[in-house]
Protein backbone atom coordinates (compact mmCIF):
# COMPACT_ATOMS: atom_id res chain seq x y z
CA UNK A 1 0.00 0.00 0.00
CA UNK A 2 1.35 3.12 -1.13
CA UNK A 3 2.08 6.25 1.49
CA UNK A 4 0.14 8.90 1.64
CA UNK A 5 2.17 12.03 0.54
CA UNK A 6 3.20 14.17 3.80
CA UNK A 7 1.69 17.62 2.77
CA UNK A 8 3.14 20.94 4.57
CA UNK A 9 -0.48 22.72 3.53
CA UNK A 10 -3.52 20.34 3.80
CA UNK A 11 -6.60 21.79 1.28
CA UNK A 12 -9.38 23.58 3.60
CA UNK A 13 -12.14 21.62 4.79
CA UNK A 14 -14.40 24.29 3.44
CA UNK A 15 -14.11 26.29 0.22
CA UNK A 16 -10.84 26.70 -1.47
CA UNK A 17 -7.28 26.62 -0.33
CA UNK A 18 -5.00 25.34 2.46
CA UNK A 19 -5.89 25.00 6.12
CA UNK A 20 -2.85 25.77 8.88
CA UNK A 21 0.03 23.74 8.36
CA UNK A 22 0.54 20.25 9.57
CA UNK A 23 4.40 19.97 9.23
CA UNK A 24 7.21 21.78 11.30
CA UNK A 25 7.86 22.96 8.15
CA UNK A 26 4.96 24.56 6.94
CA UNK A 27 5.04 26.53 10.59
CA UNK A 28 8.49 27.67 9.46
CA UNK A 29 7.51 29.14 6.11
CA UNK A 30 5.02 31.37 7.94
CA UNK A 31 6.59 32.33 10.38
CA UNK A 32 9.42 33.29 8.55
CA UNK A 33 6.88 35.06 5.82
CA UNK A 34 5.33 37.00 9.17
CA UNK A 35 8.83 38.03 9.84
CA UNK A 36 9.69 39.22 6.80
CA UNK A 37 6.45 40.93 6.52
CA UNK A 38 7.24 43.03 9.62
CA UNK A 39 10.97 43.41 8.81
CA UNK A 40 9.68 44.65 5.53
CA UNK A 41 7.53 47.33 7.04
CA UNK A 42 9.91 48.45 9.71
CA UNK A 43 12.78 48.75 6.69
CA UNK A 44 10.24 49.97 3.85
CA UNK A 45 7.09 52.12 5.54
CA UNK A 46 9.04 55.19 7.20
CA UNK A 47 11.51 56.27 4.56
CA UNK A 48 9.52 54.94 1.39
CA UNK A 49 5.80 54.70 2.47
CA UNK A 50 3.46 52.62 1.54
CA UNK A 51 4.14 51.71 -2.52
CA UNK A 52 7.51 49.86 -1.98
CA UNK A 53 6.12 47.89 0.85
CA UNK A 54 2.83 47.09 -0.42
CA UNK A 55 5.03 45.59 -3.74
CA UNK A 56 7.09 44.10 -1.09
CA UNK A 57 4.22 42.29 0.36
CA UNK A 58 2.52 41.05 -2.95
CA UNK A 59 6.01 39.47 -3.47
CA UNK A 60 6.07 37.51 -0.36
CA UNK A 61 2.34 36.23 -0.90
CA UNK A 62 3.21 35.48 -4.35
CA UNK A 63 6.27 33.11 -2.88
CA UNK A 64 4.14 32.38 0.03
CA UNK A 65 1.50 30.84 -2.48
CA UNK A 66 4.00 28.74 -4.70
CA UNK A 67 5.46 27.51 -1.73
CA UNK A 68 1.71 26.29 -0.70
CA UNK A 69 0.92 25.10 -4.59
CA UNK A 70 4.15 23.14 -4.53
CA UNK A 71 4.64 21.68 -0.75
CA UNK A 72 0.38 21.36 -0.24
CA UNK A 73 -2.37 19.37 -1.29
CA UNK A 74 -3.63 20.64 -4.31
CA UNK A 75 -6.59 22.78 -3.23
CA UNK A 76 -10.78 22.33 -4.61
CA UNK A 77 -13.84 23.64 -3.61
CA UNK A 78 -14.47 21.64 -0.91
CA UNK A 79 -17.90 21.14 0.98
CA UNK A 80 -16.65 19.64 4.73
CA UNK A 81 -17.31 15.66 3.93
CA UNK A 82 -14.47 13.51 5.64
CA UNK A 83 -13.14 12.99 2.61
CA UNK A 84 -13.16 16.43 1.28
CA UNK A 85 -15.55 15.37 -1.65
CA UNK A 86 -17.28 17.38 -4.13
CA UNK A 87 -20.83 17.82 -3.92
CA UNK A 88 -22.35 17.24 -7.22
Amino acid sequence: MAEKPKYWFPAKRYGWGWGPPTAWQGWLVLIVFFALVLIGAIVLLPGGGPAPFLLYTVALVAVLLAICWLKGERPTWRWGGSKGGHRS
